[in-house]
């Protein structure tokens, strides 16, 4: 896993009908859950309680592509 650089987060927050706030701050805190699937599973248990819409989510989970792509390399 990488750290995603503020650039990209910002860029993935600022995206249209994404709620900013959740997206850089979920973006902010991975690698605590140590895989994409514990991020993965941790993103939808989120979206599910604080009713994240669909482009907030979508951002979320690109990020958590981003940061995990060299594992699939």
């Amino acid at each position: 896993m990488r750290k995603l650089t503020s650039i990209t987060i910002e860029r993935l927050a600022t995206r249209r009908g994404v709620r900013s706030l959740p997206v850089r701050n979920f973006l902010a805190t991975l690698g605590y859950a140590k895989s994409e699937s514990r991020e993965l599973a941790n993103l939808y248990a989120d979206a599910a309680s604080y009713r994240w819409n669909a482009a907030t989510v979508a951002a979320i989970r690109k990020g958590i592509e981003l940061a995990y792509k060299e594992a699939h390399e």
